[in-house]
């Protein structure tokens, strides 16, 4: 692996010619590093940022926020514009340029300027970047106008206009666009003087333009903005000249931390696995490969004239925008996490120097650093190698005594009694090495750690741990090693913690490989601690579910919002009669003595009916936290369990009663389409959507030809059809339980479709019997495939399409009906499901 910077000159070996130079993107000079500086690296020559990815979202969502500004705030827009556009007679007369000729200047003097000056220092593909990024921003900027012109509304083309001769005029001028685009792939306006003096005249010439009223303010912002997307997206495509300390500049950065080096090995980490043909083979021992693993940072094993063997930690500053989102996204997504403020690379660095300072002063085993030093865009971190030390993931099993998970938690405790939290924990973190026959345990990676930690971070360390233990030892000999040092108070705290959220994404891949380690953990606290609550807390401020509860009823005001037409609606109320709401009402409260029955009859213990009936208006109650049919199944489980039926008989009860629902439904459904005949009614669904639903119905059978697809819906469904088997059987045997529960569930199906009719009615529409049911089951089906609690919204939504669809209804009229449905057979029924539900806790029933 070895070799002299002579030898290695051909084979891609990091020197300093291969290195771009910080300033002014130029090769750097071909300066003779000292012969006895042997490299061995793979320097990364072009980089992509993720903060010029994170510029073309916000840019391009800012796009879209100036659209919807001038659209439905054009009052306010336009008021600044007047604003600003009231200096415009003082300007005229201090101008001594026409505001033409300035905007022609601006056009020619900056792409000449700059171009002339990539051309001198021989950057062909910047130039080229730079051209193309300000082509596709002008051809980007003139389709955004023919598209506001030919398609907007006539308040967004009002907003985005200014009046030149009495006509509205929309203004997008094509120039900002395409200058802003070149300018920023250029690069910074600090890096180069002509870059500097572009950005300012072109300020000027948009104020000038802005102010003089010769653009529109929503218009001048939509085109900067443009321009700003494709310069940051032509800049992240192509990747821009790496500023990271690479040869010449990391041998200096070495010095000035106080070492002389002799050599420098870079450990193979993800990015070095992509490097070109002909590069040097990268290695590195087990515990330097786990450090880069840990950390995402480079690494080098580092041996200096005095022959001292260390490790080279290098922070990069283009990296530093991921880390940065990763923490905010966690500190906004996670209850009682610290927030952390944006860190800059030097204070990253300063943040792991911190935290390895703290944790060597508590007595923690942990790598010592020795210096700290900086070059280019680089922090360089210099600390000891614990070089015959061996990671956890790669320890043999039969080296893992319990000296050593003793020691393992004897080292997290010392840094928890000092108030340290690590808040990573992993196999690759965690470092063993034998000396004398003895283990010592290493405890390194402490980037991402806490001084003054909170309580609840440093349980979230002892679950992490706790869960890297049992992926290695199992869950009870884990347990059992936590046992020996930490107190009973501690271990019965992490039993809420034990959840995949609190655990780093390396144990989480590991544990989605060993699924139950989790629930072994839990089993195996509960043996030891039988008082211990292992009921998972909650430690997430919004979720996917909480997302959709708050983003689809959104959606759902939106549309009701959008299609509403007063004057149809009143005419429609005017034409119908409030009465029938009551009807609605009462034909709801119905369902809920069909919902009894079928649960009635099903069940395996006697069950009173009355009681049966408040444990299904409690469900409405429930309901408002659970996705819709999840509230039923959760009580009527409750109440056969705390009536002695074991849990497997009384799963077995409420599956077979949900498809039980599921069959009447489908059996109704045929029986109406039989029984309303051709000429009672025309075709409720249009040929297209028959259509469709037969091109869906053949990719299914299609599918299902398919051996892994076949084989996944058999798991999906064999083990409900198992459960529910023998519970069939068994009631099949007596046929009045069968009737009883067949009457039911048609008493709470017919009682939701006439509570459909009667709303209607109430709007004084009409329509057959068998386009209420298929819209009623259609809309309420499709409606509870999203999981918002209760179908919120996408019940609402589903209904008023359908409504649409089958019947023809007005839009307006359509959601009013659906909204007034829901109200009827919802809404109004939870106050009497949380009635139901105390009454029920009361007597001990739930």
């Amino acid at each position: 692996m070895s070799a002299t910077p002579t030898s290695r000159a051909g084979v891609g070996a990091g020197t300093a010619t291969d290195v771009p130079a910080p300033v002014d993107d130029a090769a750097p000079a071909a300066d003779a590093r000292p012969a006895d500086v042997e490299i061995v690296d793979v320097p990364v020559v072009r980089v992509r940022h993720p903060s010029d990815l994170l510029g073309t979202v916000l840019s391009a969502l800012g796009i879209g926020l100036v659209l919807v500004l001038a659209t439905y705030a054009h009052n306010t827009t336009s008021g600044v514009a007047e604003d600003v556009q009231g200096f415009a007679t003082l300007l005229n007369r201090i101008l001594f340029v026409p505001r033409r000729g300035l905007e022609v200047f601006v056009i020619l003097a900056v792409p000449l300027a700059v171009i002339t000056e990539l051309a001198f220092r021989r950057l062909g593909r910047q130039l080229v970047e730079g051209l193309l990024a300000a082509l596709v921003a002008f051809a980007l900027n003139e389709a955004a106008l023919g598209a506001i012109e030919r398609f907007g509304s006539e308040e967004l083309v009002i907003g985005m206009s200014i009046r030149d001769q009495g006509e509205w005029v929309v203004t997008l001028p094509g120039y900002v666009a395409l200058l802003v685009g070149l300018l920023t792939v250029v690069g910074p306006r600090g890096r180069r003087r002509t870059v500097k003096w572009s950005w300012n005249l072109l300020w000027v010439a948009i104020g000038v333009l802005l102010i003089t009223a010769g653009v529109s303010l929503p218009g001048l912002v939509v085109s900067f903005l443009i321009g700003r997307v494709t310069g940051l997206g032509v800049r992240y495509m192509s990747g821009v000249l790496s500023e990271r300390a690479y040869g010449d500049s990391l041998v200096a950065g070495v010095r000035r931390a106080g070492f002389e080096p002799v050599r420098l090995l870079r450990v193979a980490d993800e990015t070095t696995a992509s490097a070109a043909p002909g590069a040097p083979e990268l290695d590195g021992d087990q515990a330097a490969r786990a450090l880069t693993r840990s950390t995402h940072h480079r690494l080098y094993e580092l041996t200096t004239r005095d022959r001292e063997e260390l490790d080279l930690v290098v922070i990069d500053g283009d990296r530093q925008v991921v880390g940065m989102l990763n923490r905010l996204w966690r500190s906004l997504r996670m209850r009682g996490i610290e927030r952390r403020s944006v860190v800059s690379l030097r204070q990253a660095a300063e943040r792991a120097a911190l935290l390895a300072y703290a944790a060597r002063a508590a007595g923690v085993r942990t790598p010592r650093l020795l210096s700290i030093a900086e070059a280019d865009d680089s922090m360089l971190l210099v600390q000891e190698r614990p070089d015959r030390a061996v990671p956890l993931s790669d320890l043999d099993a039969e080296l893992l005594t319990d000296e050593v998970l003793q020691e393992i938690w004897a080292q997290l405790q010392l840094a928890h009694d000092a108030g340290i939290a690590h808040r990573s924990l992993t196999s690759d973190v965690l470092l063993v090495e034998m000396v004398v026959g003895r283990p010592i345990v290493w405890l390194t990676s402490w980037e991402q750690g806490d001084v003054a930690s909170s309580e609840l971070a440093r349980r979230i360390d002892v679950t992490q741990l706790l869960a890297v233990l049992a992926l290695r030892v199992g869950a009870t000999r884990a347990l059992d090693s936590a046992a020996a040092v930490l107190p009973d108070e501690h271990i019965a705290a992490i039993g809420p913690l034990l959840q995949m959220i609190t655990l780093p994404r390396l144990t989480r891949d590991e544990i989605r490989a060993n699924k139950k380690v989790l629930t072994e953990l839990r089993s195996a606290l509960v043996a030891h601690l039988p008082e211990a609550d292992v009921e998972p807390q909650q430690l997430v401020r919004f979720g996917a579910r909480m997302v959709l509860t708050i983003v689809v009823p959104i959606i759902a005001i939106v549309f009701v919002i959008t299609s509403i037409n007063v004057e149809e609606i009143t005419s429609a109320l005017s034409a119908g009669d409030w009465r029938w709401t009551v009807v609605a009402f009462a034909l709801g409260l119905v369902t809920l003595f069909g919902a009894a029955l079928a649960f009635v009859a099903f069940s395996p213990v006697k069950l009173p009916f009355w009681r049966a009936t408040l444990v299904q208006t409690a469900a409405t109650f429930v309901g408002l936290a659970a996705p819709a049919g999840i509230g039923p199944a959760a009580l009527n489980l409750r109440m056969l369990t705390r009536r002695g039926v074991s849990t497997t008989l009384a799963a077995a009860t409420v599956a077979l009663v949900q498809v039980s629902q599921f069959v009447v439904t489908l059996g109704l459904l045929l029986v109406l389409s039989i029984a309303s005949g051709s000429d009672e009614s025309p075709l409720p669904i249009s040929p297209g959507v028959l259509f469709a639903i037969g091109i869906v119905a053949a990719l299914v059978a299609s599918g299902l030809l398919v051996p892994k697809v076949r084989q996944w819906v058999l798991a999906k469904t064999m083990p409900t059809l198992r459960q529910t088997w023998p519970r069939l059987i068994e009631v099949l045997g007596q046929p009045w339980r069968l009737a009883l529960a067949v009457s039911g569930n048609l008493l709470m199906t017919l009682g939701f479709i006439f509570a459909f009719d009667a709303c209607l009615a109430a709007f004084g529409q009409e329509a057959s019997l068998i386009q209420v049911a298929l819209v009623y089951l259609a809309g309420n089906t499709a409606g509870a495939l999203v999981p918002t609690p209760g179908g919120m919204g996408t019940i609402e939504l589903a209904l008023a399409t359908a409504l649409t669809t089958a019947t023809g209804i007005n839009a307006g009229i359509a959601t009013s009906i659906a909204v007034l449905f829901r109200v009827a057979t919802y809404w109004l029924r939870i106050p009497l499901g949380w009635a139901a539900m105390r009454y029920l806790q009361r007597t001990g029933e739930l």
